[in-house]
């Protein structure tokens, strides 16, 4: 540890970090590091939405693409890195916003920070840019940015999100307990002081809480996200929250005698199930609120699928990534989920689903996240291109669904000048595919190459380097 912290120091001092300045440790993920990169008679998904080209080149340059097109066109400089894309797919690196560098610790109600093994399978996954979605140790994840900015640590570009914002409740060790609404302000402006960029409203807050904190955070243009019960729906768009996490899976607006300030939890879900999504009028209400008031919404579909049972298996390289003690608890537990007759977890999940789809045809802002929670069975990387495929399974196409993890993102984060869509000018942050993930999302998991600011990491590499790790660090 003392050894990255002196590389971090050094990097620090740089303000500007090229390719060559990247760590050894490091530039052992680097397969690709060329100033003049072409990937050649590639089929290119862009990110937009748009269907897919085919036989198209894209060049980029010191990080930034400099020609795409048709590649009967594309003019190859004679000093590019040419890679052959023939039978391959080129498309933008996944901007993925509710992601955490913990990890749950048992039954015990504290959560691990895994700062080695979490943000290079990140990045090992496709995800080039990632919105923590809440801190338990925020300093640490502060200083995982700052690695990663300095170079000394492999991983995507970070927005960091400050600690939860939540009253007495939560039973998690870690939280700080809000008092009162000037409390709220006063966090929210300590930890932007120290550079955190979003915050996130958790279950137990008040409205009057949650209005300090997104006044004090808008009031420097920073962004509120929420997964909340005390608070509505409805009454946090009113108050002007950017994004709600998770869907109606949290949303408290359909209890019945619904008390101000107060979250009635085992209520929640158990009301959700029971709903019929095609018909409820407050369910159309919710989305018709969220789309007037451009509040984006969250889909973390992989965590709730752990809770369902006659799920698939759990694959074989996610319980690779455990260390032997995680894995024995995740079996356990997933053993007794999928062992059970009747779930309303399988209400819940279905009509999550259908909620997603019918906001986003509404013409709001879904975007999507992997919340590596739970009882354990979510792993970022792997986890993260399954959120992605659960999308299609909801109803959504594959094209639709890459552009939720991709330009949607960037959108929401405000930097799809950048990144979340491939076009000249842009970052170099690029996926390449063995196979065609706009035929079979399931490709996805096919990834070979992730550019970063134009520097090929190799995907395999990164997500073994996190074999036996995660449960530890």
């Amino acid at each position: 540890m003392k050894i990255v912290l002196s590389g971090l120091l050094l990097g620090a001092a740089s303000t500007a970090l090229g390719a060559q300045q990247l760590s050894p440790s490091v530039r052992a993920f680097v397969s690709v590091d060329a100033p003049v990169t072409a990937i050649t008679h590639v089929r290119i998904i862009d990110g937009t939405g748009a269907p897919p080209k085919g036989d198209q080149s894209i060049v980029f340059t010191r990080g930034r693409i400099t020609a795409l097109g048709d590649a009967s066109s594309v003019v190859v400089p004679a000093d590019a890195k040419v890679i052959d894309g023939t039978s391959k797919t080129v498309m933008p690196g996944f901007v993925l916003v509710h992601e955490h560098m913990f990890y749950p610790s048992g039954t015990n109600p504290v959560y691990s920070e895994h700062a080695i093994s979490f943000p290079k399978l990140y990045l090992g996954g496709g995800i080039t840019t990632a919105r923590t979605g809440g801190s338990m140790s925020p300093y640490a994840d502060l200083n995982i940015k700052r690695w990663i900015d300095a170079g000394t640590l492999a991983g995507p570009k970070l927005d960091v999100t400050g600690p939860y914002l939540s009253g007495p409740g939560a039973g998690v060790v870690q939280f700080h307990e809000l008092a009162d609404a000037a409390d709220a302000r006063r966090t929210v402006n300590y930890w932007a002081d120290l550079g955190t960029t979003s915050f996130k409203a958790y279950m137990h807050i008040t409205r009057d809480e949650l209005r300090g904190a997104v006044e004090e955070a808008h009031k420097r243009k920073l962004k509120v996200t929420g997964h909340i019960c005390s608070v509505t729906f409805r009454e946090a768009a009113e108050i002007g929250i950017d994004n709600l996490e998770h869907g109606i899976v949290t949303a408290s607006d359909f209890v019945s005698g619904k008390q101000p300030d107060n979250c009635p939890a085992a209520q929640t879900q158990l009301a959700v199930a029971q709903m019929n999504p095609a018909t409820d009028t407050t369910l159309k209400s919710v989305v018709r609120t969220l789309v007037d008031r451009k509040v984006a919404v969250t889909s973390t579909l992989a965590v709730f699928e752990t809770f369902v049972p006659g799920r698939p298996a759990t694959p074989l390289r996610v319980l690779d990534a455990m260390t032997t003690d995680a894995r024995l608890r995740y079996l356990q537990n997933r053993a007794a989920t999928a062992g059970a007759t009747t779930s309303p977890w399988t209400r819940i999940f279905a009509n999550e689903m259908a909620f997603e789809k019918m906001f986003a045809d509404a013409g709001g802002l879904l975007l999507v996240g992997t919340d590596p929670t739970g009882y354990g069975g979510v792993i970022p990387g792997m986890g993260s291109q399954r959120a992605i495929e659960l999308l299609v399974e909801g109803g959504f196409s594959p094209i639709e669904a890459i552009r939720v993890a991709t330009l949607n993102g960037a959108t929401y984060l405000g930097r799809a000048d950048r990144v979340g869509s491939l076009a000249v000018g842009k970052d170099a942050d690029i996926l390449l595919i063995a196979g065609d993930p706009s035929f079979r999302i399931a490709d996805i998991e096919k990834l070979e190459l992730v550019f970063k600011d134009g520097v090929g990491y190799d995907s395999a590499k990164l997500l073994a380097s996190g074999r036996g790790m995660v449960g530890s660090q």
